[in-house]
């Protein structure tokens, strides 16, 4: 019969046992930063139809259960990795001889942001940035319209209006390279090919216009296109500047802005919009 087992009849490890023996991981203490994180991690690796609490949560190796102390639904996941994007992001004081230019760098900048996570941009047509977090956003970007001397009634559509551009932009930049990735086409230059000899096929006589603008309407790239779409709607916007505001006595309503678009003074270069490059179906090549 076999003693029983105690303390005082416990043989100790051998030293070369004793080696093999790892102590367990720190456990990481789970937070809506790394949940967030997390969340960026499979978006961008599985689009924005493959997202979901179970994705998240496998990511971070926890129950889904555990996700629910800190976000209470997948929309409030959206939400905050929405609210993500500006985090860091100061905004100006508002400058009326630089209107244009904070503007213009507030538009390419967001766009930015929106292309540094695939499908952001679907997400964010989808959340009113009226969040505690964004409304300082809102506001800064109003005292910019009114400093420049836009009536309040343009002031109060212009944010929303250049908002909707932009994501409205990107959100298509990233349709046509999904479209691209389910077909055959290796690059934009093959795909734009083939959509051209589509084009070459139709009636000249029904379709002269298209036919005609076919090369300007697939050509160029995302980047262009897209500037010259911003330089369109601020153009838009300084016609309704008043001579007497501090943006009119700087003679900015008739002043052309730098790299604008088609016959501005500048065309083709400078940090404005691009020349002919723009189009209103497919985008170039980014």
């Amino acid at each position: 019969m076999s003693e029983p087992r105690s303390e005082e009849n416990e043989v100790p490890a051998p030293p070369w046992e004793r080696s093999r023996r790892r102590a367990a991981p720190a456990r990481v203490p789970l937070t809506l930063g790394r949940i967030v994180d997390a969340a960026f991690t499979v978006l961008d690796r599985e689009g924005y139809d493959g997202l979901s609490m179970r994705q998240v949560a496998a990511e971070l190796g926890v129950a889904v259960s555990a996700l629910y102390a800190h976000v209470a639904s997948k929309d409030e996941l959206l939400e905050r990795m929405y609210a993500r994007l500006f985090e860091g992001q100061e905004l100006p004081e508002p400058d009326p001889a630089r209107w244009r230019e904070q503007v213009r760098d507030y538009a390419v900048q967001g766009r930015a942001r929106l292309l540094s996570h695939r499908d952001m941009a679907r997400i964010s047509m989808a959340h009113v940035p009226f969040s505690p977090e964004l409304l300082p956003h809102v506001e800064r970007m109003l005292a910019i319209f009114r400093a420049a001397g836009l009536p309040d009634r343009v002031a109060a559509t212009a944010g929303d209006m250049i908002s909707t551009f932009l994501e409205g932009f990107t959100y298509e930049q990233s349709m046509w390279q999904e479209r691209q990735r389910n077909t055959d086409a290796r690059t934009w230059e093959e795909m734009r090919a083939t959509i051209k000899a589509y084009f070459d096929t139709l009636p000249p006589d029904r379709f002269p216009n298209l036919l005609a603008m076919a090369d300007m309407m697939f050509g160029g790239t995302y980047d262009a296109r897209f500037e010259l779409g911003l330089e369109i709607i601020i153009r838009g916007l300084a016609s309704y500047i008043e001579p007497g505001s501090p943006a009119g006595q700087n003679g900015d309503t008739d002043a052309p802005v730098e790299g604008g678009g088609p016959g501005a003074p500048g065309d083709g270069g400078g940090s404005g919009a691009a020349g002919d490059s723009g189009g209103s179906g497919a985008p170039g090549e980014r």
